[in-house]
Protein backbone atom coordinates (compact mmCIF):
# COMPACT_ATOMS: atom_id res chain seq x y z
CA UNK A 1 0.00 0.00 0.00
CA UNK A 2 1.13 3.46 -0.91
CA UNK A 3 -0.02 7.13 1.50
CA UNK A 4 -0.28 10.49 1.29
CA UNK A 5 3.57 11.93 2.91
CA UNK A 6 1.02 15.24 3.46
CA UNK A 7 -2.21 13.60 5.33
CA UNK A 8 -1.16 9.75 5.58
CA UNK A 9 -4.15 8.79 3.51
CA UNK A 10 -3.88 5.63 1.35
CA UNK A 11 -3.30 6.20 -2.05
CA UNK A 12 -2.84 2.76 -3.82
CA UNK A 13 -5.29 3.56 -6.25
CA UNK A 14 -4.31 7.17 -7.82
CA UNK A 15 -1.33 9.40 -6.54
CA UNK A 16 1.06 11.83 -7.56
CA UNK A 17 4.75 11.81 -7.61
CA UNK A 18 6.86 14.73 -7.39
CA UNK A 19 9.34 14.46 -10.28
CA UNK A 20 12.00 16.62 -8.49
CA UNK A 21 12.00 15.39 -5.40
CA UNK A 22 12.35 11.86 -3.69
CA UNK A 23 9.84 9.82 -2.50
CA UNK A 24 7.20 12.37 -2.56
CA UNK A 25 3.91 10.99 -3.45
CA UNK A 26 0.57 12.86 -2.83
CA UNK A 27 -3.07 12.00 -3.18
CA UNK A 28 -5.24 13.75 -5.19
CA UNK A 29 -6.89 16.06 -2.21
CA UNK A 30 -3.49 17.71 -1.22
CA UNK A 31 -2.35 17.56 -4.50
CA UNK A 32 -5.06 19.98 -5.63
CA UNK A 33 -4.49 21.76 -2.42
CA UNK A 34 -0.82 22.78 -3.31
CA UNK A 35 0.30 21.01 -0.22
CA UNK A 36 4.24 21.71 0.34
CA UNK A 37 6.63 19.57 2.63
CA UNK A 38 9.97 19.73 3.57
CA UNK A 39 12.23 20.73 0.08
CA UNK A 40 9.06 20.19 -1.88
CA UNK A 41 7.14 23.35 -3.74
CA UNK A 42 3.84 23.26 -5.37
CA UNK A 43 5.14 24.55 -8.53
CA UNK A 44 7.83 20.83 -8.87
CA UNK A 45 6.82 18.59 -12.07
CA UNK A 46 3.93 16.02 -11.51
CA UNK A 47 3.38 12.24 -12.34
CA UNK A 48 0.20 10.66 -12.08
CA UNK A 49 0.36 7.21 -11.16
CA UNK A 50 -2.80 5.01 -11.94
CA UNK A 51 -2.65 1.65 -9.70
CA UNK A 52 -5.18 0.43 -11.76
CA UNK A 53 -8.10 0.11 -9.61
CA UNK A 54 -9.15 4.32 -10.05
CA UNK A 55 -12.65 4.47 -11.45
CA UNK A 56 -13.91 7.83 -13.06
CA UNK A 57 -17.69 7.29 -12.37
CA UNK A 58 -17.01 6.34 -8.75
CA UNK A 59 -16.99 2.88 -7.25
CA UNK A 60 -21.15 2.62 -7.43
CA UNK A 61 -21.13 2.95 -11.01
CA UNK A 62 -21.84 -0.42 -12.50
CA UNK A 63 -19.40 -2.54 -13.90
CA UNK A 64 -16.55 -1.35 -11.82
CA UNK A 65 -14.94 0.05 -14.89
CA UNK A 66 -11.21 1.09 -14.10
CA UNK A 67 -9.59 4.41 -15.31
CA UNK A 68 -7.30 2.49 -17.85
CA UNK A 69 -10.24 0.80 -19.48
CA UNK A 70 -11.86 3.85 -19.90
CA UNK A 71 -9.19 5.63 -21.75
CA UNK A 72 -8.99 2.48 -24.32
CA UNK A 73 -12.63 2.24 -24.66
CA UNK A 74 -12.35 6.39 -25.68
CA UNK A 75 -9.08 5.17 -27.81
CA UNK A 76 -11.21 2.57 -29.32
CA UNK A 77 -14.71 4.64 -29.93
CA UNK A 78 -12.15 7.17 -31.87
CA UNK A 79 -10.52 4.59 -33.90
CA UNK A 80 -12.92 2.08 -34.96
CA UNK A 81 -16.13 4.03 -34.70
CA UNK A 82 -19.38 4.01 -32.94
CA UNK A 83 -21.44 1.07 -33.32
CA UNK A 84 -18.64 -1.29 -34.24
CA UNK A 85 -18.93 -2.67 -30.09
CA UNK A 86 -16.82 -6.30 -31.39
CA UNK A 87 -13.36 -4.14 -32.26
CA UNK A 88 -13.96 -1.85 -29.35
CA UNK A 89 -14.07 -4.52 -27.09
CA UNK A 90 -11.03 -6.15 -28.17
CA UNK A 91 -9.57 -2.93 -27.67
CA UNK A 92 -10.32 -2.35 -24.58
CA UNK A 93 -9.36 -6.13 -23.16
CA UNK A 94 -10.47 -9.80 -23.46
CA UNK A 95 -12.56 -9.09 -20.02
CA UNK A 96 -15.39 -7.01 -21.75
CA UNK A 97 -17.67 -8.32 -24.24
CA UNK A 98 -19.49 -6.31 -26.52
CA UNK A 99 -22.73 -5.83 -25.27
CA UNK A 100 -21.19 -4.87 -22.08
CA UNK A 101 -18.76 -1.98 -24.38
CA UNK A 102 -22.06 -0.87 -25.86
CA UNK A 103 -24.22 -0.97 -22.60
CA UNK A 104 -21.50 0.97 -20.62
CA UNK A 105 -20.73 3.69 -23.65
CA UNK A 106 -24.50 4.23 -24.00
CA UNK A 107 -25.24 4.89 -20.06
CA UNK A 108 -22.10 6.79 -19.04
CA UNK A 109 -21.35 9.01 -21.78
CA UNK A 110 -24.50 9.63 -23.77
CA UNK A 111 -27.41 9.45 -21.40
CA UNK A 112 -25.00 10.43 -18.65
CA UNK A 113 -24.22 13.31 -17.08
CA UNK A 114 -21.76 13.33 -19.48
CA UNK A 115 -23.53 13.61 -22.40
CA UNK A 116 -26.52 15.17 -21.05
CA UNK A 117 -23.86 18.28 -20.69
CA UNK A 118 -22.23 18.07 -23.71
CA UNK A 119 -24.45 16.91 -26.45
CA UNK A 120 -27.52 19.66 -27.11
CA UNK A 121 -31.19 19.07 -27.06
CA UNK A 122 -31.13 20.87 -30.43
CA UNK A 123 -27.83 21.65 -32.57
CA UNK A 124 -27.65 24.96 -33.06
CA UNK A 125 -27.30 26.61 -36.21
CA UNK A 126 -28.55 23.68 -38.21
CA UNK A 127 -29.67 25.06 -41.86
CA UNK A 128 -33.71 23.95 -42.13
CA UNK A 129 -34.87 23.48 -45.63
CA UNK A 130 -38.35 24.59 -46.00
CA UNK A 131 -38.49 24.43 -49.79
CA UNK A 132 -37.64 20.33 -50.42
CA UNK A 133 -39.89 18.82 -48.15
CA UNK A 134 -39.67 14.63 -48.15
CA UNK A 135 -41.20 13.66 -51.13
CA UNK A 136 -41.75 17.03 -52.71
CA UNK A 137 -41.09 18.24 -56.79
CA UNK A 138 -37.91 19.91 -55.55
CA UNK A 139 -36.55 16.99 -52.87
CA UNK A 140 -33.38 16.50 -52.82
CA UNK A 141 -33.79 12.61 -52.73
CA UNK A 142 -35.71 10.17 -54.73
CA UNK A 143 -38.71 9.53 -53.02
CA UNK A 144 -39.98 5.69 -52.15
CA UNK A 145 -41.00 3.18 -55.03
CA UNK A 146 -44.40 3.68 -55.94
CA UNK A 147 -47.01 0.96 -56.42
CA UNK A 148 -47.57 -0.62 -59.65
CA UNK A 149 -50.15 0.83 -61.98
CA UNK A 150 -53.50 -1.28 -61.61
CA UNK A 151 -53.68 -2.15 -65.90
CA UNK A 152 -54.08 -5.40 -67.45
CA UNK A 153 -51.48 -7.48 -69.22
CA UNK A 154 -52.03 -6.43 -72.60
CA UNK A 155 -51.67 -2.38 -71.60
CA UNK A 156 -48.55 -3.10 -69.90
CA UNK A 157 -46.83 -4.91 -73.16
CA UNK A 158 -48.24 -1.50 -74.87
CA UNK A 159 -46.65 0.93 -72.50
CA UNK A 160 -43.60 -1.44 -72.25
CA UNK A 161 -44.21 -1.67 -68.81
CA UNK A 162 -43.09 -3.88 -65.44
CA UNK A 163 -44.67 -3.72 -62.46
CA UNK A 164 -42.62 -5.40 -60.09
CA UNK A 165 -40.04 -2.91 -60.75
CA UNK A 166 -42.03 0.61 -61.51
CA UNK A 167 -40.16 0.63 -64.76
CA UNK A 168 -40.15 0.84 -68.53
CA UNK A 169 -38.68 -0.54 -71.28
CA UNK A 170 -37.91 2.91 -72.62
CA UNK A 171 -36.91 5.39 -69.59
CA UNK A 172 -36.00 9.37 -69.46
CA UNK A 173 -33.06 9.50 -70.68
CA UNK A 174 -31.97 6.10 -71.80
CA UNK A 175 -28.38 6.06 -72.06
CA UNK A 176 -27.92 7.55 -68.26
CA UNK A 177 -26.18 4.43 -67.13
CA UNK A 178 -23.52 5.10 -69.67
CA UNK A 179 -22.13 7.81 -66.91
CA UNK A 180 -20.79 4.77 -64.32
CA UNK A 181 -20.91 1.74 -66.23
CA UNK A 182 -17.43 2.06 -66.99
CA UNK A 183 -16.06 3.87 -63.85
CA UNK A 184 -13.78 2.34 -61.10
CA UNK A 185 -11.75 3.83 -58.68
CA UNK A 186 -7.89 3.10 -58.45
CA UNK A 187 -5.46 3.47 -56.14
CA UNK A 188 -2.69 5.84 -58.25
CA UNK A 189 -6.12 8.35 -59.12
CA UNK A 190 -5.24 11.93 -58.41
CA UNK A 191 -7.69 14.17 -57.18
CA UNK A 192 -8.64 15.69 -60.58
CA UNK A 193 -9.72 11.72 -61.76
CA UNK A 194 -11.47 11.38 -58.15
CA UNK A 195 -13.72 14.66 -58.37
CA UNK A 196 -14.61 13.86 -62.38
CA UNK A 197 -15.47 10.66 -61.07
CA UNK A 198 -17.69 12.01 -58.52
CA UNK A 199 -19.25 14.53 -60.50
CA UNK A 200 -20.31 11.60 -63.04
CA UNK A 201 -21.97 9.70 -60.40
CA UNK A 202 -23.99 12.83 -59.40
CA UNK A 203 -25.37 13.49 -63.12
CA UNK A 204 -26.49 9.70 -62.71
CA UNK A 205 -27.75 10.87 -59.73
CA UNK A 206 -29.36 13.73 -61.11
CA UNK A 207 -30.87 11.78 -64.03
CA UNK A 208 -32.43 8.98 -61.48
CA UNK A 209 -34.22 12.24 -59.88
CA UNK A 210 -35.67 13.55 -63.15
CA UNK A 211 -36.86 10.20 -63.69
CA UNK A 212 -38.50 9.22 -60.60
CA UNK A 213 -40.34 13.35 -60.58
CA UNK A 214 -41.64 12.58 -64.66
CA UNK A 215 -43.27 8.92 -63.05
CA UNK A 216 -44.84 10.97 -60.43
CA UNK A 217 -46.31 13.60 -62.27
CA UNK A 218 -47.73 11.22 -64.76
CA UNK A 219 -49.36 9.55 -61.83
CA UNK A 220 -50.36 12.67 -60.29
CA UNK A 221 -51.90 13.73 -63.40
CA UNK A 222 -53.21 10.16 -64.70
CA UNK A 223 -51.27 10.39 -67.93
CA UNK A 224 -51.39 6.58 -68.01
CA UNK A 225 -55.34 6.03 -68.59
CA UNK A 226 -55.19 9.51 -70.50
CA UNK A 227 -52.76 7.77 -73.22
CA UNK A 228 -54.84 4.20 -73.08
CA UNK A 229 -58.14 5.90 -73.34
CA UNK A 230 -59.71 5.44 -69.99
CA UNK A 231 -59.85 8.96 -68.87
CA UNK A 232 -62.82 9.70 -71.44
CA UNK A 233 -65.22 6.82 -69.56
CA UNK A 234 -64.33 8.77 -66.44
CA UNK A 235 -65.54 12.04 -67.77
CA UNK A 236 -68.60 10.92 -69.53
CA UNK A 237 -69.67 9.44 -65.70
CA UNK A 238 -68.67 13.10 -64.24
CA UNK A 239 -69.27 15.94 -66.36
CA UNK A 240 -67.81 19.09 -65.14
CA UNK A 241 -68.67 22.73 -65.63
CA UNK A 242 -67.60 24.54 -68.99
CA UNK A 243 -64.28 26.07 -68.74
CA UNK A 244 -64.56 29.59 -70.07
CA UNK A 245 -62.11 30.89 -72.93
CA UNK A 246 -60.48 33.26 -70.36
CA UNK A 247 -60.19 30.33 -68.32
CA UNK A 248 -58.32 27.99 -70.92
CA UNK A 249 -55.56 31.23 -71.52
CA UNK A 250 -54.81 31.49 -67.90
CA UNK A 251 -54.24 27.60 -67.66
CA UNK A 252 -52.16 27.74 -70.57
CA UNK A 253 -50.35 30.32 -69.59
CA UNK A 254 -49.43 28.35 -65.81
CA UNK A 255 -49.04 25.23 -67.37
CA UNK A 256 -44.97 25.56 -66.14
CA UNK A 257 -46.46 25.88 -62.72
CA UNK A 258 -47.77 22.22 -63.15
CA UNK A 259 -44.61 21.02 -62.01
CA UNK A 260 -44.89 22.41 -58.51
CA UNK A 261 -47.98 21.25 -58.03
CA UNK A 262 -50.07 18.06 -57.27
CA UNK A 263 -53.19 18.02 -60.10
CA UNK A 264 -55.85 18.15 -57.58
CA UNK A 265 -53.94 21.00 -56.15
CA UNK A 266 -54.14 22.67 -59.29
CA UNK A 267 -57.81 21.79 -59.96
CA UNK A 268 -59.06 23.52 -56.77
CA UNK A 269 -56.86 26.18 -57.43
CA UNK A 270 -58.84 26.83 -60.72
CA UNK A 271 -61.88 26.34 -58.78
CA UNK A 272 -61.18 28.72 -56.41
CA UNK A 273 -60.42 31.61 -58.81
CA UNK A 274 -64.15 30.42 -60.73
CA UNK A 275 -65.12 31.10 -57.01
CA UNK A 276 -63.54 34.68 -56.36
CA UNK A 277 -64.92 35.96 -60.11
CA UNK A 278 -68.44 34.55 -59.17
CA UNK A 279 -68.16 36.59 -55.85
CA UNK A 280 -66.50 39.63 -57.01
CA UNK A 281 -69.17 39.94 -59.50
CA UNK A 282 -72.00 39.41 -56.79
CA UNK A 283 -69.90 42.26 -54.81
CA UNK A 284 -70.50 44.37 -57.92
CA UNK A 285 -74.46 43.79 -58.05
CA UNK A 286 -74.97 44.17 -54.71
CA UNK A 287 -72.76 47.67 -54.55
CA UNK A 288 -75.15 48.56 -57.43
CA UNK A 289 -78.24 47.93 -55.67
CA UNK A 290 -76.92 50.07 -52.91
CA UNK A 291 -76.40 53.01 -55.05
CA UNK A 292 -80.00 52.76 -56.12
CA UNK A 293 -81.15 53.02 -52.26
CA UNK A 294 -81.94 49.28 -52.08
CA UNK A 295 -81.06 47.44 -48.98
CA UNK A 296 -83.30 43.91 -49.25
CA UNK A 297 -82.92 41.18 -51.83
CA UNK A 298 -87.01 41.63 -51.79
CA UNK A 299 -86.70 44.56 -53.81
CA UNK A 300 -83.89 43.97 -55.39
CA UNK A 301 -86.32 41.04 -57.59
CA UNK A 302 -88.09 44.18 -58.07
CA UNK A 303 -85.54 46.37 -59.26
CA UNK A 304 -84.42 44.01 -62.02
CA UNK A 305 -87.87 43.55 -63.27
CA UNK A 306 -88.48 47.34 -63.69
CA UNK A 307 -85.42 47.28 -65.24
CA UNK A 308 -85.67 44.67 -67.94
CA UNK A 309 -89.29 46.38 -68.28
CA UNK A 310 -87.47 49.57 -68.71
CA UNK A 311 -84.74 48.42 -71.23
CA UNK A 312 -87.61 46.18 -73.36
CA UNK A 313 -89.52 49.46 -73.36
CA UNK A 314 -86.50 51.88 -74.71
CA UNK A 315 -85.54 49.12 -77.22
CA UNK A 316 -89.16 48.72 -78.60
CA UNK A 317 -88.99 52.52 -78.73
CA UNK A 318 -85.83 52.57 -81.01
CA UNK A 319 -87.01 50.08 -82.98
CA UNK A 320 -90.73 51.72 -83.91
CA UNK A 321 -88.97 55.23 -84.75
CA UNK A 322 -86.16 53.66 -87.02
CA UNK A 323 -89.31 52.06 -88.89
CA UNK A 324 -91.22 55.25 -88.14
CA UNK A 325 -87.75 57.24 -89.79
CA UNK A 326 -87.89 54.96 -92.74
CA UNK A 327 -91.38 55.28 -93.27
CA UNK A 328 -91.16 59.29 -93.58
CA UNK A 329 -88.29 59.26 -95.62
CA UNK A 330 -85.86 60.89 -92.73
CA UNK A 331 -83.73 58.10 -92.23
CA UNK A 332 -81.07 60.11 -94.97
CA UNK A 333 -81.24 63.39 -92.64
CA UNK A 334 -81.12 63.03 -88.97
CA UNK A 335 -80.94 59.28 -88.47
CA UNK A 336 -77.86 59.00 -87.31
CA UNK A 337 -77.80 61.80 -84.38
CA UNK A 338 -81.86 61.48 -83.71
CA UNK A 339 -81.76 58.73 -81.33
CA UNK A 340 -78.74 60.49 -79.39
CA UNK A 341 -79.32 61.82 -75.82
CA UNK A 342 -79.62 65.80 -76.08
CA UNK A 343 -81.61 65.48 -79.49
CA UNK A 344 -84.83 67.34 -78.67
CA UNK A 345 -82.65 70.28 -77.07
CA UNK A 346 -81.56 71.47 -80.65
CA UNK A 347 -83.24 73.60 -83.33
CA UNK A 348 -83.96 72.44 -86.51
CA UNK A 349 -80.37 74.87 -87.98
CA UNK A 350 -78.71 73.11 -85.03
CA UNK A 351 -80.06 69.76 -86.04
CA UNK A 352 -78.62 70.29 -89.47
CA UNK A 353 -74.86 71.58 -88.29
CA UNK A 354 -74.76 68.16 -85.57
CA UNK A 355 -75.64 66.23 -88.75
CA UNK A 356 -73.59 67.71 -90.95
CA UNK A 357 -70.48 67.59 -88.75
CA UNK A 358 -71.05 64.07 -87.96
CA UNK A 359 -71.57 65.58 -84.03
CA UNK A 360 -73.38 64.10 -81.31
CA UNK A 361 -75.95 66.34 -79.97
CA UNK A 362 -74.19 66.38 -76.21
CA UNK A 363 -70.73 67.15 -77.42
CA UNK A 364 -71.98 70.09 -79.32
CA UNK A 365 -74.35 71.35 -76.43
CA UNK A 366 -71.40 71.26 -74.36
CA UNK A 367 -68.94 73.08 -77.06
CA UNK A 368 -71.69 75.96 -77.28
CA UNK A 369 -72.09 76.58 -73.49
CA UNK A 370 -68.03 77.04 -73.14
CA UNK A 371 -68.12 79.14 -76.22
CA UNK A 372 -71.05 81.32 -75.08
CA UNK A 373 -69.70 81.13 -71.56
CA UNK A 374 -66.32 82.16 -72.19
CA UNK A 375 -68.07 85.33 -74.21
CA UNK A 376 -69.77 86.86 -71.45
CA UNK A 377 -66.93 86.51 -69.27
CA UNK A 378 -64.92 88.63 -71.69
CA UNK A 379 -67.33 91.24 -71.96
CA UNK A 380 -67.48 91.50 -68.32
CA UNK A 381 -63.99 91.95 -68.05
CA UNK A 382 -63.12 88.76 -66.32
CA UNK A 383 -59.87 87.08 -68.03
CA UNK A 384 -60.63 83.76 -69.10
CA UNK A 385 -59.07 80.58 -70.59
CA UNK A 386 -61.01 78.71 -73.12
CA UNK A 387 -60.32 74.69 -72.07
CA UNK A 388 -62.19 73.13 -75.41
CA UNK A 389 -62.73 69.86 -74.94
CA UNK A 390 -59.53 67.45 -77.06
CA UNK A 391 -62.07 66.00 -79.78
CA UNK A 392 -62.81 69.93 -81.03
CA UNK A 393 -59.98 70.22 -83.90
CA UNK A 394 -59.61 73.55 -85.58
CA UNK A 395 -62.17 73.04 -88.57
CA UNK A 396 -65.01 72.07 -86.18
CA UNK A 397 -64.40 75.22 -83.67
CA UNK A 398 -64.24 77.53 -86.88
CA UNK A 399 -67.43 75.90 -88.43
CA UNK A 400 -69.41 76.23 -84.78
CA UNK A 401 -68.43 80.11 -84.12
CA UNK A 402 -69.08 80.82 -87.39
CA UNK A 403 -72.77 79.29 -86.63
CA UNK A 404 -73.30 80.58 -83.70
CA UNK A 405 -71.83 84.30 -84.54
CA UNK A 406 -74.77 83.95 -87.58
CA UNK A 407 -77.48 83.06 -85.23
CA UNK A 408 -76.32 85.72 -83.22
CA UNK A 409 -75.33 84.06 -79.92
CA UNK A 410 -72.16 86.10 -79.67
CA UNK A 411 -70.39 89.34 -81.22
CA UNK A 412 -68.23 88.83 -84.24
CA UNK A 413 -65.52 90.81 -82.40
CA UNK A 414 -65.36 87.90 -80.37
CA UNK A 415 -65.36 85.17 -82.70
Amino acid sequence: KKYCVYCLAEVSSLRFRCTECADIELCPDCFSAGAEIGPHRRWHGYQLVDGGRFTLWGAEAEGGWSSREEQLLLDAIEQFGFGNWEDMAAHVGASRTPQEVMEHYVSMYIHGNLGKACIPDTIPNRVTDHTCPSGGPLSPSLTTPLPPLDISVAEQQQLGYMPLRDDYEIEYDQDAETLISGLSVNYDDDDVEIELKRAHVDMYVRKLKERQRRKNIARDYNLVPAFLGKDKKDKEKAPKRKITKEEKELRLKLRPLYQFMSCKEFEDFFENMHKERILRAKIRELQRYRRNGITKMEESAEYEAARHKREKRKENKNIASSKRGKEDGKEGEFAAIENLPGFELLSDREKVLCSSLNLSPARYVTVKTIIIKDHLQKRQGIPSKSRLPSYLDKVLKKRILNFLTESGWISRDAS
